[in-house]
C-alpha cells in the first residue's frame, strides 16, 4: 500500500491546488496544494486576500517552524516567502496554479517571528511580461516590526511541446549519407 494519495504524481487531470474561500477568514481565499505530501503542506494553510496592489498572504508558524532561540526558523521563513510568490500571483490572476518556477529570490532578514502568531506576506507585483513576473513583499505580524523584506522573479511555464514524429514540424531535415 502506498502511503501517497491516490494519484499523486499522475497525470493532472484537476488543477494541482485548490483556492476557496477559506472558511475561517471571511474575504480571504485558502490557497492548497491537492498532494498532502509536498512540501507547501509544512507551512499550509495559506489565506490570501487582495486588497488593491498587495496580495496578503498568511500563514500560522507552528513548533516544526521554530528555531533554537524559539523564533520562526528562517528556512521556514524563506519557503514562505518562495510559495507566497506564487499564491500572490495566482490572487492577482495572473497566474494558473503551478504555471510558474523560481528564478530568484531574495531576502533581507530584519528581525524575529513569534510561533504561534499569523505571518503575513504583503506582496506587490512589480511587473509582468510574456513570460516573467517581478515581485517584491514584506513579512509582518502584528505587534512586531518588518520581520524581512524579498524580492523574487517567477518565470511562467511555457505549454508542453507537442509531440512530433521524426521529420514533422521542425524545418528542414538534413539528409544523412
Amino acid at each position: 500500500m502506498s502511503p501517497y494519495p491516490a494519484g499523486a504524481g499522475e497525470g493532472l487531470s484537476e488543477p494541482p491546488f485548490t483556492y476557496d474561500d477559506d472558511p475561517d477568514l471571511p474575504g480571504w481565499k485558502r490557497w492548497q496544494f491537492r498532494d498532502r505530501t509536498r512540501y507547501n503542506s509544512f507551512i499550509e494553510p495559506l489565506s490570501v486576500k487582495v486588497e488593491g496592489s498587495i496580495a496578503r498572504v498568511r500563514m500560522l508558524p507552528r513548533h516544526e517552524h521554530s528555531n533554537m532561540r524559539g523564533d520562526v526558523h528562517g528556512g521556514a521563513l524563506l519557503g514562505f516567502m518562495d510559495v507566497a510568490l506564487f499564491a500572490a500571483a495566482r490572487g492577482f490572476g495572473v497566474l494558473q496554479a503551478g504555471g510558474a518556477v523560481t528564478l530568484d529570490l531574495s531576502a533581507q532578514f530584519i528581525g524575529g517571528g513569534a510561533i504561534g502568531v499569523p505571518l503575513e506576506a504583503h506582496v506587490e507585483l512589480l511587473r509582468e511580461t510574456q513570460r516573467m513576473l517581478f515581485l517584491r513583499g514584506l513579512i509582518v505580524q502584528e505587534g512586531v516590526p518588518t520581520i524581512a523584506s524579498f524580492t523574487g522573479t517567477l518565470r511562467k511555464s511555457t505549454p508542453p511541446p507537442l509531440l512530433l514524429h521524426p521529420g514533422e514540424g521542425r524545418g528542414p531535415v538534413a539528409e544523412q549519407s
